[in-house]
């Protein structure tokens, strides 16, 4: 089944939105996505998860503390995401050109967006047992464009929290000064650097319920934990960029196409 999404008035971001987003990265916009659509792409997921439909992202694959070893390991096998969501099916496909949500990007990018397909275009799943946690990180260490200015969107399919490895991040971290010495060989803020703690305690846990969207910055500090809980998280996370601002030629950036989104 494909859900056809409803058209409604397009949203108009107020100053104060505006003003969060560009000086603490991120914007939570609460009940945003339709229940009825965030019901049928939780259904997706439970469908693909357990049929293990490729492209798929394991555990064993993101090589993180505490990940198993191989795919043959206890867990190994544990779905870190379903990869490729944009060609998965029709409705993550609408959820990525939902005409409100489009509207919301061209706020923020101040020119009308494009989604990429080479980052993120995922159904991230943190399971039980094997959900491993993710430091802190910024997305543009491995992206690139013309400028370092790309939102992430963040769909919770159902509850995020603490308990279950939901997202954190630094306020303002995507306009500071980060030195060289403050990151490992992978850009991960390192634990043991003194300046980077006085930065985890500036950490802010977000709690989500399905339908609640995060919009974040490329270059903004976030991490997550691990899951605690006894049901598998599901959050749907597509990347954009502003028309003018184009990939790279000859990166990986570039070697998927992106969508031109116009309302």
């Amino acid at each position: 089944m494909t859900m056809a999404i409803k058209a409604q008035p397009l949203p108009v971001l107020t100053e104060e939105q505006l003003h969060q987003f560009h000086a603490k990265g991120y914007l939570v916009l609460e009940s945003f996505a339709p229940a009825a659509l965030c019901e049928e792409l939780q259904h997706i997921t439970q469908e693909h998860l357990a049929a293990a439909i490729e492209p798929l992202e394991y555990e064993a694959d993101v090589g993180y503390p505490g990940a198993p070893d191989s795919l043959e390991a206890p867990g190994g096998r544990t779905v870190r995401r379903l990869r490729g969501a944009y060609q998965r099916h029709p409705s993550l496909r609408g959820w990525a050109k939902y005409r409100p949500l489009v509207a919301v990007l061209r706020q923020l990018l101040q020119e009308p967006p494009c989604l990429t397909q080479a980052h993120h275009n995922c159904v991230m799943t943190k399971h039980p047992d094997y959900g491993t946690a993710t430091d802190w990180h910024r997305d543009i260490r491995y992206w690139s464009f013309l400028k370092p200015d790309l939102i992430s969107v963040w769909l919770s399919l159902g509850a995020e929290n603490a308990q279950n490895g939901g997202l954190k991040f630094i306020p303002g971290s995507h306009r500071m000064a980060i030195s060289p010495d403050q990151l490992d060989d992978l850009d991960f803020l390192r634990p043991d650097v003194e300046e980077n703690q006085e930065l985890f305690a500036q950490g802010v846990e977000l709690t989500l319920a399905a339908g609640d969207v995060v919009l974040f910055h490329s270059g903004l500090f976030h991490a997550a934990g691990a899951n605690q809980s006894d049901q598998v998280k599901t959050s749907v996370v597509f990347a954009y960029h502003g028309h003018s601002n184009r990939p790279i030629p000859g990166t990986r950036s570039a070697h998927s196409s992106t969508v031109f989104l116009a309302n």
